[in-house]
């Protein structure tokens, strides 16, 4: 693990050092104290911070609190000679991991390294999520139907969030739940620096077994609170813990939503068969051409789409260029049915023609392939 240690005691530096490295660990040592924490969090960008010399001030968890916030990637452990019932609480408010007493025993300090690695290789080896973010080519398209929906099929067999990006009037949780959210995303970026995988999870409403949604502000001036730094480290986060990561994105392409949409491995634009959007699409493609996006990152989804509709799919693909297309069928009493109660369509009707294709989707999506038939089997065995 690399590790950072700063401390104005050099005798302190040595020493740690010497257990450190004594275990294989790579360390780097800074003489000064915690004025230098950002400078070491952005030029070394180490796994662990150790910061020897704090006191009893809250006033200077100020500087941890920025490394936190902006490098959650990076745990902080403080050494403090002093430590009052208080300080530790406003400590673990600020994001530190844990508070050793200055000067620390060699084998307190290697233990609390030894915690510290051990919650880093299980993030490491439990593997990475893939981040699907769907977008409405025009108002009323159905993206936030088809990912709250897709969300619920592949939850049948892998783990999902759904994250509620249209900031200012995201309702994705009442496509698929009725209730309001204990807890939404502005609720976490407010206190970022707490960030992990259990107030991450605390923060979502269960929708099923392996299927939960971190709901959009209710407030929208809390939505304005919200900035690309937060949701890089969510993000980060959520691909730790989660199979699947469903973006539900508002039509706008500001900062947030591209720093979402660079995390993504599919993006999915979704229209319907009418010019406007097939304008608002092919704008779309432009920019993210723009953006550098591969043309394999995008997959156009045409929903509510009819056979003998006056824009045929190939209407469609001449307009649209090379662009990868996906059609989802047209049911829209049954569709609308499900969103006004608030239950998943595979919950009112398994053998609608909508399910039936969401489950396909969601078996395209899955990495095993081999489960590919009895997975599908699953998915639409209640008819």
């Amino acid at each position: 693990m690399k590790i950072a240690i700063i401390s104005p005691n050099k005798n302190h530096l040595q020493d740690m050092s010497r257990v450190l490295e004594a275990h294989s660990h790579a360390v780097t040592l800074v003489d000064g104290g915690k004025s230098r924490m950002r400078a070491v969090a952005e030029q070394d960008q180490p796994d662990l911070m150790l910061v020897d010399g704090m006191c009893c001030d809250p006033h200077e968890l100020v500087q941890v609190e920025y490394v936190t916030t902006h490098h959650p990637k990076i745990a902080v452990i403080l050494l403090c000679a002093t430590q009052s019932p208080e300080f530790l609480i406003n400590s673990m408010r600020a994001g530190v991991r844990e508070v050793l007493p200055s000067p620390v025993t060699a084998e307190a300090l290697q233990a609390a390294v030894s915690r510290i690695a051990a919650k880093l290789i299980s993030a490491q080896t439990r593997g990475t999520g893939k981040i699907l973010a769907f977008m409405p080519c025009k108002g009323g398209s159905g993206a936030t139907f088809l990912a709250t929906n897709l969300g619920y099929q592949l939850a049948e067999t892998k783990s999902v969030l759904l994250m509620d990006l249209n900031l200012q009037f995201g309702d994705a949780l009442s496509f698929v739940h009725d209730g309001p959210p204990a807890s939404t995303l502005a609720d976490v970026a407010h206190d970022i620096s707490r960030l992990d995988a259990s107030f991450l999870a605390a923060s979502t409403v269960k929708i099923a077994a392996n299927y939960s949604i971190l709901a959009a502000p209710e407030d929208l001036t809390k939505a304005m609170e919200i900035k690309p730094e937060h949701i890089d480290a969510i993000l980060s986060l959520a691909v730790t813990q989660y199979d699947f990561v469903l973006l539900d994105m508002s039509r706008s392409l500001d900062t947030l939503a591209i720093k979402a949409l660079d995390r993504a491995h599919r993006i999915f634009p979704v229209l319907q068969a009418g010019l406007p959007s097939l304008r608002n699409a092919s704008k779309l493609l432009a920019v993210f051409k723009s953006l550098g996006y591969p043309a394999e990152k995008i997959e156009l989804i045409v929903n509510r789409f009819e056979k003998g509709g006056e824009i045929s799919l190939d209407d469609i693909q001449r307009s649209l260029g090379t662009a990868n297309l996906r059609t989802v069928p047209n049911s829209y009493k049954e569709v609308n049915a499900s969103i006004n109660h608030g239950d998943a369509l595979a919950e009112v009707t398994r053998s609608n023609a909508v399910t039936r294709n969401l489950a396909e989707f969601a078996l395209s999506l899955s990495p095993k392939q081999e489960e590919s038939r009895s997975l599908l089997d699953r998915l639409l065995r209640r008819a």
